[in-house]
């Protein structure tokens, strides 16, 4: 069923090879591309989609070269961003030297007075990547994409975008003097067109919903109109994907090195969740954390949760759904990492789980009230979910969790609209005294 649902792609794919340079491109430790389905595997390029059986493209490495402590000190003694871990990434080994937004080290809050309000006793904390430059976790993916599209020589950087990445991509195509030319819904939340399209590239709304979207990007893609474009998501997505594992590799180092018992991601395409584990998984290979279970959980809103339908119904396959939530930037209806979403919560305990909107609401406003954290919807969908799990008692409250918060909430204003004044009084001492404020 995965492999009949990307043979278009595929073919695509394959088109986008043919217009590509020849010539070999040094991405350090990366070796090539590799299927996730049959690991078939293809020389590095700007492909995303297996020519064998239509599964998905992503990063193999050799780290055999590695010692772990000196490893870890050169990770240390890195720069306070992503390129810290630039050993462990398909990127030069200039790489920090380039014109990029350098996103990343974004603080790890230990939530203390969150944890007291759900009943959390084993150390609860929230990733908060608000902090990027776009204050959103995409400048992650979107910083990886740009140097790959600066290896295969593209010009023109684009995506397909349910708000946040097309940002990103708009401040890294400036940054760094590339053209970018991005596609999104139509309606999306006012705020985050704005911040889309103040940093001077094309900006162009699509009448539809993101998946819309994303068909028209990889019809795009294979036309003549399309050459020399980098889509960060189409394909660069091998190498976009790999900005969410900095994530995995920040959380395990800012709790000293050690893995989180259990770890709350929201789920739009799933590549997201998978990248995280996939860098779980390398920090064990490289002896820099200790190997022991962890629990990874994924959350989606309720009007829009093809992945957590799937999970509770015990399926395999993801089916699609057309997107009705507040959470746009989750409001992916066929999300193309979904099954693996599936195979990895499975596989290390965890669920996937989802809220209404107005749980999303009450989450973003108890975030924002425990610990002045304003979340968008998208972190109110994580909080939310957080909750929902500890009340079921799936979530073990003895146990580290780490909860992520992957954009700003000023994004989504109009989620949480009804909020305002506490009171308006005259200005003086009486009318203070009779709106009962002293």
């Amino acid at each position: 069923m995965r492999k009949m649902r990307r043979k278009g792609l595929a073919s695509m794919a394959v088109q986008t090879v043919a217009t590509t340079s020849e010539s070999t491109v040094d991405l350090g430790p990366a070796t090539a591309l590799s299927c996730r389905e049959c690991g078939h595997r293809v020389p590095l390029g700007p492909v995303f989609a297996c020519e064998e059986c239509f599964g998905p493209l992503e990063i193999a490495y050799d780290f055999s070269a590695y010692d772990t402590e000196e490893l870890r000190r050169r990770i240390e003694a890195g720069p306070a961003n992503i390129w810290r871990y630039a050993p462990l990434l398909p990127v030069p080994a200039d790489v920090a030297g380039k014109p990029n937004i350098n996103p990343g080290w974004t603080k790890l809050v230990k939530a203390d007075n969150l944890a007291r309000e759900l009943g959390v006793t084993g150390g609860l904390y929230v990733k908060d990547d608000s902090g990027n430059p776009t204050h959103s976790f995409k400048d992650r993916v979107v910083a990886q994409a740009l140097e790959a599209a600066r290896a295969f020589g593209f010009t023109t950087l684009s995506c397909s975008s349910t708000g946040n990445l097309a940002g990103a991509v708009g401040a890294a195509a400036a940054r760094a003097g590339f053209r970018s030319c991005v596609f999104i819904p139509h309606d999306l939340e006012q705020g985050k067109i704005v911040m889309a399209a103040v940093y001077g590239g094309e900006l162009v709304g699509i009448e539809g919903n993101y998946d819309d979207v994303n068909r028209f990007c990889s019809e795009l893609i294979g036309d003549p109109a399309g050459e020399g474009w980098g889509f960060v998501n189409v394909n660069l997505r091998p190498y976009y994907a790999e900005g969410s594992k900095t994530l995995a590799y920040e959380i395990c180092e800012q709790l000293g090195w050690r893995l989180p018992d259990q770890i709350v991601v929201p789920i739009a395409s799933g590549s997201q969740l998978t990248k995280i584990d996939k860098g779980l998984q390398e920090l064990i290979k490289l002896g820099l954390v200790e190997d022991r279970p962890y629990k990874i959980f994924g959350a989606q809103a309720e009007g829009c949760s093809p992945v957590s339908t799937a999970f509770k119904a015990g399926h395999d396959v993801v089916r699609p759904q057309k997107p009705n939530t507040i959470a746009k930037s989750l409001a992916i209806g066929n999300p193309a990492d979904g099954p693996y979403v599936l195979d990895i919560a499975r596989r290390t305990g965890g669920a996937v789980e989802d809220v209404t909107d107005e749980q999303v609401v009450d989450a973003i406003k108890l975030l924002a009230r425990t610990e002045g954290i304003f979340a968008e919807t998208a972190g109110g969908v994580t909080v939310g979910v957080t909750r929902k799990l500890l009340e079921a008692g799936v979530l073990d409250p003895a146990k580290t969790t780490v909860v992520l918060n992957t954009g700003d909430g000023l994004k989504t204003l109009d989620a949480v609209a009804g909020t305002g004044l506490t009171a308006t009084i005259r200005p003086t001492l009486d009318s203070f005294r009779e709106a009962g404020l002293a």
